[in-house]
């Protein structure tokens, strides 16, 4: 106790002399992680579980993946970087701002046609399948097929069911996922292309159909320690989120970790 009442006496002294700023220097903030919109609620829960462990609480951000990647080669400071696909991470990857050997792909999503809770239309998204019906005078929400993973997911999947050019006219683009499934949560657009996890995480909106995993990529979620990181728990938190009990936190909320 007499240590501690020294050092913060010491602490105390020192910023009042200007040499340190006024938060006490031992006050360590936990690591920034750049993370795909559709992990909010997972890596929120995953970061209050290492906080729970004695760590500095990550900071976390949310976005497109492409927006986070963009950032990141402007070379705003972040130590951690979860995409939704693995062509923003190659992204990062080219720019150098990959740290070596610790990119891995550690969980999977499924991409789901979604609507209002109220609606109860039923889709079996399959070539040929009647989504333009199905909108009636709506809009389809999707992430901005041109950019954003989801987006670009469901583009493929669409075209992969000969759809995509009658529906293309009337996609209501958004900035990420989370933004095409509030379209869809408030009423705003009849139906919405989204990964299963977000439909599942939103009690105004339900599932209505289920593209098939060939008609798609993968829909891989790589993670990386960013080069310019200089927080000494990133690595730690890197490694704890692919840990079997980090995993475990991801499969409660919907997805498939390997």
């Amino acid at each position: 106790m007499i240590r501690v009442l020294v050092r913060l006496l010491a602490v105390v002294g020192l910023c009042a002399a200007g040499a340190l700023p006024a938060a006490p220097a031992f006050a360590q903030d936990g690591p920034l992680v750049l993370a795909a919109a559709s992990l909010q609620e997972s890596m929120s829960a995953a970061a209050d579980r290492w906080a729970a462990k004695g760590h500095p609480h990550p900071v976390l951000s949310f976005a497109a993946s492409s927006a986070l990647a963009r950032q990141i080669e402007a070379r705003a400071p972040a130590d951690l970087f979860v995409s939704a696909d693995e062509d923003w991470m190659d992204d990062v990857a080219r720019a150098g701002l990959v740290a070596q050997g610790t990119r891995v792909s550690f969980l999977v999503n499924a991409l789901v046609i979604a609507a209002p809770a109220g609606n109860r239309v039923k889709l079996y998204p399959a070539p040929g399948f009647p989504l333009l019906r199905a909108l009636g005078t709506g809009r389809l929400a999707m992430a901005d097929p041109d950019a954003v993973p989801a987006g670009r997911y469901g583009k493929a999947a669409l075209t992969a069911m000969g759809v995509w050019a009658q529906v293309e006219p009337r996609v209501a683009r958004a900035e990420s996922v989370r933004g095409a499934l509030a379209l869809v949560a408030r009423g705003a657009a009849p139906l919405g292309i989204v990964y299963a996890t977000d439909a599942r995480a939103d009690p105004a909106v339900r599932i209505a159909g289920v593209f098939p995993v060939g008609s798609h990529a993968p829909i891989t979620y790589p993670l990386a320690r960013l080069t310019t990181s200089t927080n000494p728990d990133a690595e730690g938190f890197r490694r704890f989120l692919i840990s079997a009990e980090g995993k475990a936190i991801f499969r409660r909320f919907g997805f498939v970790a390997h």
